[in-house]
């Protein structure tokens, strides 16, 4: 049986750090593309060179040309330029947006029935650009930006109950930005929920760091950005397509009348299998939640409006 096909594009901290971990799960044969010769050439032999120590037998191929990204089931955007301290995401969107428009042309005819994966920021703006240029069907172009922001929320809870951070389900919607929109009635630990664990002035601390978490990690590095958490979130989401796990995760996915919202791409839990995005499940919000999510979804619009797509 043929092994899955996995293309990476961006061979900086994120996309070798995910390379490293879709190979050492052996979820397929992994393509890593870079602009700069030589060095996912040398990064790919690196890895490989890991198989016979982590036990992995998966086949990693680096290269300069995209067009070696031949039928892949997955494709994933990780090439952009990071966020220095006191940028915003949107401080990126021009750059940004000529690179992944760029790779978004030349992904749709090397693997056209690929679901491609975005991680490139700002997330939200850039998945939308990605499934504009490429064309594909809407459940075949989603973005990484829920699972991580989730994962952030999740360790902060666990850190301040002093639990296993996997007692914790927590939920973010909206942006991936100061505009996202964590749910803490949506939250629980080991299904108590959390508004029932800890006090809303705190909840709203652990809200507040979430949002930040980000710019907190930039702030520390003081050039670069998080890669860790971000690959692993992205292995997370490839896993659930690659084997139709059908998890249900937050994703950044093309909205068209759910929530109330229309023709944009912004962060909601949807149902993630073979085909890509299966179903876009629609929580109760309340008024003020909605509310959120509204501005946050006009933000997103407004940058997609600055690109003229």
């Amino acid at each position: 049986m043929a092994r899955n096909r996995i293309g990476v594009v961006g061979a900086g901290f994120v996309g070798a750090t995910l390379a490293q971990r879709l190979a050492d799960a052996e979820l397929g044969d992994v393509f890593l593309h870079d602009i700069v010769d030589g060095m996912p050439q040398g990064k790919a032999l690196d890895i490989m060179e890991t198989g016979p120590i982590v036990g992995s037998d998966a086949r990693m191929i680096g290269t300069s040309r995209i067009e070696d990204l031949k039928d892949c089931d997955v494709v994933v955007i990780t090439a952009g330029l990071p966020r220095k301290p006191g940028m915003t995401r949107e401080d990126l969107i021009d750059k940004n947006a000529a690179i992944v428009r760029g790779i978004a042309e030349k992904v749709a005819i090397a693997s056209p029935n690929a679901v491609l994966v975005t991680v490139t920021n700002p997330l939200d703006i850039m998945t939308h650009l990605a499934l504009k240029v490429t064309k594909f069907p809407k459940t075949r172009v989603v973005g990484m930006a829920g699972v991580l922001d989730a994962a952030r929320f999740a360790f902060f809870i666990a850190e301040k109950l002093n639990c296993s951070a996997q007692d914790v389900r927590a939920m973010v919607l909206g942006s991936h930005g100061d505009a996202m929109v964590p749910l803490p009635r949506f939250t629980s630990v080991w299904g108590v929920p959390l508004p029932e664990l800890l006090p809303d002035e705190i909840i709203q601390q652990l809200v507040k760091r979430t949002v930040d978490g980000g710019a907190e990690i930039v702030a520390l590095l003081k050039q670069g950005s998080a890669y860790f958490a971000p690959s692993q979130s992205v292995v997370l989401m490839v896993q659930s397509i690659l084997k139709d796990e059908r998890r249900i995760l937050p994703c950044c996915a093309l909205l068209e009348g759910e929530y109330g919202l229309k023709d944009v791409m912004i962060g909601v839990p949807v149902v993630l299998g073979r085909t890509g995005i299966e179903k876009i499940i629609e929580l109760k919000l309340r008024p003020e939640e909605q509310a959120l999510l509204a501005t946050a979804a006009g933000k997103v619009a407004d940058g997609v409006k600055h690109l003229k797509l």
